[in-house]
């Protein structure tokens, strides 16, 4: 199966490649920039359909949650008009679509795990061009499967936990938010969720699902976690000091609650991700043997909070 992946840097798109090499009847091609690019609708037909995919995973997509209040149009132009044209060049080749969404659709005020049917209401311009995205998606190729995640982390790129040990490696304390809740999500775990989808003999390309992490965590816990995982595997760690979200003020309001109920997929596909303990040990001690190889625990003793 020829599969197609906008993007070809970000956590998602390198994860599906590690993924999908394990995979030998996948044949995972990756298109990015300048070749492709979500703002340029040309080289997004072009691309595509020099490829000849059999399925279009629309991965690639404007995440910028602050910068997005101030860059709305650049914001709307990639997540929505890009995500639009993905979706229109994938319906002119017949083929399906997984396009990749996010839990700030929601507005995070549920006392619950979201489900796929609750009504989505973002409060930030993120949010809301992923909704809209969502929504062109669906209405432009009728064979689609939206997939909603939370909290992504891996061994790649930028994101919480290469951040928490960068941070570690620095200082013996660091301030954490403790009432924003969600599930940490290995994106190498979603990878395998839309290979899955991608490959299930059983598949039906149309709806919404949502896939992270199983449990859930506050970041604070989510931090200290982390550091045991580290500390244990000879890595960096620090002590965790709580503080509430309006001691650490963003452009974009954080949802308190992005917590996400997934069995809608598991019923369907019969797969549920692993707990996000396990999958947060797995990509500390990639991370450790990576980046912080004989990392000294004498150099904390030096080092200023």
């Amino acid at each position: 199966m020829k599969i197609v992946v906008t993007g070809t840097s970000g956590q998602v798109v390198t994860s599906l490649v590690e993924v999908a090499a394990s995979m030998p009847d996948i044949d995972l091609v990756t298109v990015g920039r300048p070749e492709f690019d979500l703002a340029d609708p040309s080289s997004i037909r072009q691309a595509i359909l020099g490829a000849k995919p059999e399925i279009v995973v629309s991965a690639a997509a404007y995440t910028a949650v602050d910068r997005a209040e101030d860059e709305q149009n650049l914001a709307y132009a990639i997540n929505v008009d890009g995500a639009a044209t993905v979706a229109e060049t994938a319906a002119t080749l017949h083929v399906p679509i997984i396009h990749l969404s996010t839990n700030y659709v929601f507005s995070g005020d549920a006392p619950y795990p979201y489900q796929e049917e609750d009504e989505a209401e973002p409060k930030t311009v993120y949010g809301y061009t992923k909704l809209r995205s969502e929504r062109a998606v669906a209405s432009i190729n009728p064979r689609h499967i939206i997939l909603r995640t939370s909290w992504l982390y891996s061994p790649f790129g930028h994101n919480f936990v290469r951040t928490m040990l960068r941070l570690a490696a620095e200082r013996q304390a660091i301030a954490v938010v403790s009432d924003q809740w969600g599930n940490p999500t290995s994106a190498l775990d979603l990878a395998v969720a839309i290979l899955l989808v991608a490959t299930h003999p059983a598949r039906h390309y149309t709806g919404i699902f949502h896939v992270a992490g199983t449990g859930e965590a506050n970041w604070s816990g989510f931090a200290r976690y982390i550091f045991e995982v580290s500390r244990t595997h000879g890595g960096p760690f620090s002590e965790v000091k709580e503080i509430v979200s309006a001691d650490y003020r963003t452009q974009a309001k954080r949802p308190s609650n992005s917590c996400l109920s997934t069995d809608k997929f598991e019923r369907a596909f019969g797969w549920r991700a692993p707990t996000w303990q396990a999958s947060v040990n797995t990509v500390v001690r990639r991370i450790i043997a990576a980046d912080y190889p004989g990392f000294p625990p004498k150099a904390r003793g030096k080092r200023k909070a």
